[in-house]
């Protein structure tokens, strides 16, 4: 068995439809194909692949359980950080020690964090914009 990457994750919200806005808006995914399931909810999708599965749940217990944040690789810095100031969303940036790669640490509506994480020729080409 080898694991070759991040599939999906999945986040029980109250409102899957705002959820997925979030995601849309914000961070240029799109919504795509879900199966039929006898509950509401949106496969959120990143290119053709379907890496967040949103249930919507009347009941959802407080924080994330055990999820901490889920991470993406990510290209596009300085438009990224525009497009988190432009929908207003707090983040917080550090650079991984040793590696030179950003980090960018955002908490969506779910207050579940993401952190995009960016290479360092991106951050330097993203500066010099």
């Amino acid at each position: 068995m080898q694991v070759r990457g991040l599939d999906h994750y999945n986040v029980s919200t109250r409102d899957a439809a705002a959820s997925a806005r979030f995601y849309v808006d914000v961070l240029g995914f799109r919504i795509g194909d879900r199966p039929p399931f006898p509950f509401p909810g949106a496969w959120v999708y990143c290119g053709e692949q379907p890496v967040l599965h949103l249930v919507e749940k009347a009941e959802i217990p407080d924080g994330t359980g055990r999820v901490d944040h889920i991470a993406f690789q990510a290209s596009g810095y300085a438009e990224t950080k525009a497009r988190l100031d432009t929908h207003a969303v707090n983040y917080r940036e550090q650079v991984v020690p040793g590696s030179g790669l950003t980090q960018l640490f955002l908490e969506t509506p779910d207050s579940l964090w993401l952190e995009l994480i960016f290479q360092p020729d991106d951050v330097a080409n993203g500066a010099a914009a």
